[in-house]
């Protein structure tokens, strides 16, 4: 008569000697831009580009608002590029990329930290806005 397998060993995944020691730092993201981006360059004339992605939480209280996570991600190079030139305050776009903790000492002398998405991947999710007065064809 054959056995039953225990359940937790065919849950249990053996380690992949590859990966070892590796962590994972992907983060997925989509929501609306809460301002227009800001782009700038660096001084080594790499094109940066800023923006905050309103994120919603779970679904609408009683009085039918949604509380929103309100999260910067940096994009960089074309991308910093494609973001500044076409995305606006409002647009709904995807964000696939990697979540960057930083330190600092501020001008008062205070430690600093920040938290930031650093885009590898923005995904427009809707069709620009008209300008006003503008009609549709």
């Amino acid at each position: 008569m054959p056995q039953a397998q225990d359940a937790t060993e065919e849950r249990t995944a053996k380690p992949d000697s590859r990966a070892s020691g590796r962590g994972i730092n992907q983060i997925i993201l989509v929501g609306r831009l809460a301002r227009d981006p800001e782009m700038r360059t660096t001084g080594e004339g790499v094109p940066r580009t800023w923006f905050v992605l309103a994120v919603p939480r779970g679904s609408a209280g009683a009085d039918g608002d949604r509380e929103a996570d309100f999260i910067s991600v940096v994009a960089w190079r074309q991308l910093a590029s494609t973001v500044a030139e076409h995305l606006t305050k409002g647009r709904l776009v995807g964000v696939t990329g990697r979540l960057r903790i930083s330190n600092f000492e501020g001008q008062d002398g205070a430690r600093r930290t920040t938290t930031e998405v650093v885009a590898d991947q923005v995904v427009f999710l809707d069709a620009p806005r008209k300008p006003k007065g503008q009609s549709e064809d």
